[in-house]
C-alpha cells in the first residue's frame, strides 16, 4: 500500500498515539499488579521479586542493576520485603560480608498468584482475537522493538 508523504506521517502519528495508549496500560497494569503483590509495598518491589522469581536469588547489587534501581533504593526495599517474609538473605559462598537474597515460598507464592492475576486480564483483553492475529501482533511488536523474535513459535 503506497501513501503520501501526509498519509505516511498521519499513520505514524496514529501508531504514536496507540503506543502511547498500549505504555499507559502496561503502567496501570503493573501498579495494580503491584498493589496486588503487596498492597504496604511500593512497586518497584514487584519488579525486585518477579525478576528473582524468574532468576532466582543474587547479590542485592545484581538485582538493582537488573530492575535499574539504584542500590540504596533496592537495599531498602529489600529490607521491607525481609522484614514482611517475602524475601531471606543467606550469606554469600565465598564472600562473608556479602549476602545473596532469594524469594521465600510466601514470596513465590505472592508472585504466581499475581502473574496469575495478571494472565487472567491480558486473556480477558484478547480472548477474541483470532491465533493469526495474535500472531501478527507479535510479529509486528518483535519488528518495531528489534527483538527478533518474530515468530510466535520461536522462544
Amino acid at each position: 500500500m503506497q501513501t503520501t508523504p501526509d498519509g505516511r506521517r498521519d499513520l505514524e502519528l496514529a501508531l504514536g498515539e496507540q503506543l502511547n495508549a498500549l505504555l499507559s496500560a502496561g503502567r496501570a497494569l503493573s501498579e495494580r499488579s503491584a498493589a496486588h503483590f503487596h498492597p504496604g509495598l511500593q512497586p518497584a518491589a514487584f519488579h525486585i521479586a518477579r525478576w528473582l522469581y524468574a532468576f532466582g536469588p543474587a547479590t542485592p547489587s545484581a538485582v538493582a542493576e537488573a530492575v535499574g534501581m539504584d542500590r540504596s533504593s533496592t537495599s531498602t526495599l529489600i529490607g521491607r520485603m525481609r522484614s514482611l517474609g517475602l524475601l531471606e538473605s543467606t550469606p554469600a559462598p565465598g564472600d562473608r560480608r556479602s549476602v545473596i537474597v532469594g524469594l521465600t515460598e510466601k514470596g513465590r507464592g505472592r508472585v504466581a498468584a499475581t502473574l496469575e492475576e495478571r494472565g487472567r486480564e491480558f486473556h480477558a483483553r484478547t480472548e477474541d482475537w483470532s491465533d493469526d492475529d495474535l500472531a501478527r501482533l507479535t510479529e509486528l511488536l518483535a519488528r518495531l522493538t528489534g527483538s527478533g523474535r518474530g515468530s510466535a513459535g520461536r522462544r
